[in-house]
């Protein structure tokens, strides 16, 4: 309104100003002659009056300094003895950039008034209705205006106007002399229609409006030009220029489980330009209550971010039972913060924070299937920091990570990373021509320092929890050098140097339990404090290349196959640090026999200890890669060629350690991945196993382990102890290149339906930013994407296969309704996994969504009818069944 009222103010001082200029020049040029006769003159049909002369250099305030241009294309006419102008047939008075177009202007100098509207035409159609247009103010449009440029009052009819996404028409406006404007019977909407009554509306039967405040009288509403029987006695809404605090107003409803409820109460505060706060809470009669607090800030070109607080607590059940007496208390924490990266060069600062209990997305109602369903949250607060012109950065974090299911969480607190770049010493940043080969040397060097704590959430922050705090911190000195030998071969050497630092080790002995049946061998574990530091070190090298294999094709659309080996083998050496002298390794008795065995006594460190044994391996791979090429009369930018990978990345890698006491050859593992089209991708991976699997029943039980005899002596092929294979798949309408019209509205050179479809697209983006899952694209006809997963695990003892099958996707029943689902199924378990239904039904102004989990633990329903603009968000009605509640 206050948008409308400097319009209206704007578009008066036009009339005034191009009045009495307008006036003056007549009397001086144009008109003297026609004066003389005293009788009314004919103007030139499409004449423009111009004053050339309007600007100067000593200007008094108040005075126009632009041009005034009048236009009409049907006449213009100037009534000397009645003093007044009359201009008609698409009449357009110009000043500067503002500009008023009517049917009909007709100014008054006698009695001081300026009076437009529009025409009716031969066939009695109306038309040229009073426009004005302003690129400051934006437009207004009116049946018919009327104003005194010197009482200052006017009146405007039939007004239509577009106010930050709102739309106020029809009525009248009196404008008074204390700049406040009055207005009857005009209606308010959100709908862009010409007469939006027709879908929704509110009718303001009185109102006064100042540039502070607006008060009204009784209002109604009116849906598809029926009023509905509420009325609203008065109204009154300020119109602050700056952001203002408030009371938020709840929403009254029944919840079958916890009662009546007064929800999402509060208030909100506006505490300065880059922060804000809003504080909501909810109460239920069945003793129930909730309260969070969510707040944002930023600061230009510096940072921003967002901070969200819930706590809950919830009563099921009924009075005097375990569940009522015992109410269920969640919590939940998000804060984000992003820092502009011009802000400090060279440092960020950044935090992504998602924890809560178990129950705070199961136990409160609105969370969407995604967050119902999810097991996993994690967070993190990151620092880091690169020095410039130097090698050296540093990071450090605090992360987070949780498992619904379960109740763990892992904690670090903090982490830190120390590196430099790797560098060349004993190169020259003046040298000339090719490395010596010492000048390849290369040298880094890395810091990792971490404290981690793994428990159970109900276990968080008791003391016995934190006494299971595990602190390290590893220096690792990487050296290498590579040249190319025969031309056609890589080979890299490196000296790899590691060192950890611990604060606590772990000493076992023997612990023989009495049972009325036997004794019980069993292990106690005690841990030392104390600083000690356990280092150890290797040298490697490996050679690799690559050999081309092609197959040309001169006929069919077949061009070529190619193949690309890539072979790499290589060598490491590794001391036994298990010596008594390193001092790393200590022995325990297992049974009552006597019988020994060694152990780490860093074996619970955050970086493990040295290895135990000799190691002097052979580690070999090769990977392979199969494409062809193929004539194609669509790949116009490769020449007509197309290049289709057939096999990407299939490989196989292992290793063998010459002084190993057994089982010298290690597991084999291998992997690919490859794409049939653009939309399905398919990767598979797995283990192979060489050794015999030994089994023999002891004490009843079955029980087997792997011995040192390889299965090919046998005549057998290596075991397969585990395969996973997954493809993903998306297809939508698009992709199969059909263009539906019905979707493409037709081009409208039409400025004021472009804002306001602009309008409508930023209201629902900021409906998406409230929830994330309410974007409904209806201009793809469809959409479909499905994920396979095939596991496959073998211990020698058991089998196992797990498979899942998971789809979503929506599709348009018409061009106003969309369906979307989303579901699974379990192969193992034959079950269905939980599936969710949405419809969205979008009409024009309004929308409806259905929400429906049909079967399941979550089963529940939810339906919403609501405005679509972000300015009349809470004018909805809503109807929910959510899943905890028993009824």
């Amino acid at each position: 309104m206050l948008k409308f009222n400097q319009i209206f103010f704007t578009c008066v001082l036009l009339f005034v100003n191009i009045s009495i200029k307008a006036h003056a020049f007549y009397q001086q040029d144009t008109l003297k002659t026609v004066a003389l006769k005293d009788s009314l003159a004919l103007v030139k049909t499409d004449t423009s009056f111009v004053k050339t002369d309007t600007t100067k250099k000593n200007s008094k305030a108040g005075e126009i300094t632009d041009v005034i241009k009048a236009v009409a294309s049907d006449s213009s006419f100037y009534d000397v003895k009645n003093n007044v102008m009359y201009l008609m047939g698409n009449a357009r008075i110009t000043y500067g950039e503002r500009q008023i177009d009517a049917g009909y202007i007709k100014v008054d100098y006698k009695d001081n008034t300026v009076f437009a509207k529009g025409t009716t035409d031969s066939l009695g159609r109306f038309s040229g209705l009073p426009i004005f247009k302003d690129p400051a103010q934006g437009t207004l449009t009116a049946d018919s205006v009327f104003y005194n440029f010197k009482t200052a009052k006017g009146k405007i009819y039939q007004v239509y106007t577009e106010e930050d996404g709102g739309y106020i028409t029809g009525g009248k406006i009196k404008k008074q002399k204390n700049d406040e404007l009055h207005m009857k019977d005009v209606v308010y909407s959100t709908c862009d229609l010409p007469e939006p009554h027709q879908h929704f509306g509110i009718v303001i039967t009185k109102g006064i409006a100042t540039e502070n405040q607006i008060v009204t009288g009784p209002a109604y509403m009116v849906i598809e030009d029926v009023p509905l029987p509420f009325v609203l006695p008065f109204g009154f809404f300020p119109k602050p220029n700056k952001r203002a605090s408030g009371i938020i107003l709840p929403q009254v409803g029944e919840d079958a489980t916890l009662g009546f409820f007064l929800r999402d109460f509060g208030y909100y505060l506006g505490l300065n330009d880059y922060w804000d706060m809003t504080m909501k809470g909810g109460i239920y009669s069945k003793g129930s209550y909730e309260a969070n607090v969510a707040s944002r800030y930023t600061k230009r070109y510096k940072y921003s971010g967002n901070i969200y607080l819930s706590f809950s607590s919830r009563k099921y059940g009924v009075e005097g039972t375990e569940e009522y007496e015992h109410p269920t208390r969640d919590f939940q924490i998000r804060w984000s913060h992003s820092q502009n990266p011009n802000a400090r060069p060279g440092t960020n600062f950044g935090a992504s924070v998602n924890a809560s209990t178990r129950g705070a997305f199961r136990n409160v109602p609105g969370y969407s299937y995604q967050q119902i369903v999810q097991n996993q949250l994690s967070s993190s607060i990151s620092y880091s920091k690169n020095w410039a012109n130097s090698p050296f950065s540093l990071s450090t974090a605090l992360t987070h990570s949780q498992d619904l299911s379960t109740g763990t969480v892992s904690l670090s607190l903090p982490s830190l990373n120390f590196s430099m770049t790797t560098l060349n010493p004993f190169d020259s940043k003046d040298r000339v021509g090719e490395q010596k080969w010492y000048q390849r040397i290369a040298v880094g060097y890395s810091l990792q320092a971490d404290n981690q704590l793994s428990t159970y959430d109900s276990l968080l922050f008791k003391p016995a929890s934190l006494r299971k705090i595990r602190s390290g911190v590893q220096h690792n000195i990487p050296i290498s050098m590579s040249s190319k030998i025969l031309k056609y071969f890589q080979f890299s050497q490196s000296i790899n140097y590691s060192e950890k630092w611990y604060f606590q080790t772990v000493r076992k002995h023997y612990v023989a339990r009495p049972t009325p049946t036997g004794t019980i061998d069993s292990t106690a574990i005690d841990t030392i404090p104390g600083f000690r530091r356990a280092s150890e070190y290797s040298v490697g090298g490996s050679l690799n290349t690559k050999i081309y294999g092609m197959v040309n094709f001169k006929k069919g659309k077949l061009m070529a196959i190619r193949h690309v080996l890539t072979p790499n083998i290589g060598f490491s050496y590794r001391p036994d640090f298990g010596k008594p002298q390193f001092g790393y390794y200590d022995s325990l008795q297992v049974n009552q026999y006597g019988e020994k065995r060694a152990y780490s006594i860093f074996e619970n460190g955050l970086y493990g200890g040295p290895g135990n044994g000799r190691s002097a391996a052979i580690n070999f791979g090769l990977d392979n890669n199969i494409e062809i090429k193929v004539r194609s009369s669509k790949d116009t930018t490769n020449n007509g060629v197309k290049k289709i990978p057939i096999l990407q990345g299939l490989s196989i890698n292992g290793s063998y350690n010459f002084v190993a006491d057994s089982m010298k050859l290690s597991q084999l593992s291998f992997g690919g991945r490859t794409f049939f089209t653009e939309k399905l991708g398919v990767s598979f991976s797995g283990t192979l196993n060489p050794y015999v699997f030994y089994t023999e029943t002891v004490s009843g039980r079955l029980v087997g382990k792997d011995i040192d005899r390889y299965r090919w002596e046998d005549g057998k092929l290596p075991r397969l102890t585990n395969f996973n294979f997954s493809f993903d798949y998306s297809l939508n309408s698009n992709s199969l290149g059909k263009n539906n019209k019905s979707n493409n509205p037709p081009q409208q050179n039409n400025s004021d339906l472009f804002s306001r479809v602009n309008a409508q697209q930023a209201d629902q983006l900021q409906q998406i930013s409230r929830n994330a899952n309410a974007f409904v694209d209806f201009n793809i006809p469809w959409n479909l994407s499905f994920y396979y997963n095939f596991n496959y695990s073998n211990t020698g003892l058991q089998r196992q296969i797990v498979q899942t099958l998971n789809a979503n996707g929506d599709f348009n029943l018409t061009p106003k309704w969309k369906v979307q689902f989303n579901t699974g199924y379990d192969f193992r378990n034959n079950a269905i996994s939980l599936t969710s239904f949405s419809i969205y039904r979008d009409l024009h102004c309004w929308d409806m969504s259905v929400r429906w989990i049909p079967f399941g633990p979550y089963q529940s329903y939810s339906v919403d009818l609501r405005v679509k603009s972000s300015i009349l968000q809470d004018l909805k009605l809503s109807k929910r069944r959510e899943f905890y509640n028993q009824f």
